[in-house]
């Protein structure tokens, strides 16, 4: 009599509109650096899945938002595509699918909240999708894009700035004063593997905002966003 091993992922497989063929692409894709270095007979994580799954969304997204969208230009599908794939969207993405509950991470990390982490749960759904086009090509990645995404690119904002406010801080800056926001760190705070980091950003008058974040670039956003906020308040 054959034992059939039950699947621990099948209600993630079934979130993502596909399941995979070889269990280890998508262990690997949910395997977290942290976990691999806490775990010597562990010798892969999901950094390469996450490499290629970036650059298979991107080519999802953009061929999607074409298609959809034949009387827009350059510039507003290049803002699809970037409020798609952003580690926020990502993150969300993620969370709808209750992907963290599914990570291997090591136990600091988990400690840390690094199973909630933005950034974190970004990175493994990239990795998932790169997983997916390992076990089963394209056609397995158009169909987690169509479960996972489509539904919900419905709330795409035309705004070439939206989700993303350096860049509308930076295109202020520059015609107003001919220069951009000076970024600069002011505190470090918690340890290596759950670093918070504060960051004041200025202009050219003198303005300025103070955020934190889990990474410079978060708190970066953050702060031009309350500035931002700052500005059209004035």
């Amino acid at each position: 009599m054959v034992v059939r091993r039950k699947n621990p992922y099948r209600p993630l497989e079934k979130a993502l509109g596909y399941g995979f063929r070889r269990r280890i692409n998508l262990e690997a894709a949910l395997t977290h650096r942290s976990f691999r270095f806490e775990n010597a007979d562990v010798s892969v994580d999901n950094q390469r899945l996450e490499f290629l799954g970036d650059a298979v969304l991107g080519l999802l997204t953009a061929a999607y938002v074409y298609r959809q969208h034949e009387d827009r230009d350059e510039g507003v599908l290049t803002s699809f595509r970037s409020q798609t794939t952003s580690g926020r969207a990502l993150a969300r993405y993620a969370r709808a699918i209750d992907l963290g509950s599914f990570l291997k991470i090591g136990a600091g990390e988990d400690q840390s909240g690094g199973r909630e982490r933005a950034s974190t749960l970004a990175d493994a759904l990239e990795a998932v999708i790169g997983a997916a086009f390992v076990d089963g090509g394209m056609r397995a990645c158009e169909k987690i894009f169509k479960r996972v995404f489509v539904p919900r690119l419905e709330a795409l904002s035309g705004d070439v700035w939206a989700h993303n406010p350096k860049g509308k801080l930076q295109e202020y800056s520059q015609r107003r004063w001919k220069c951009g926001p000076t970024y600069r760190v002011l505190k470090r705070e918690g340890p290596a593997h759950a670093t918070v980091f504060r960051v004041e950003v200025r202009i050219g008058d003198g303005t300025r905002a103070a955020a934190r974040g889990q990474s410079k670039q978060e708190a970066e956003t953050r702060a031009a966003s309350k500035l931002l906020e700052h500005l059209a308040d004035v």
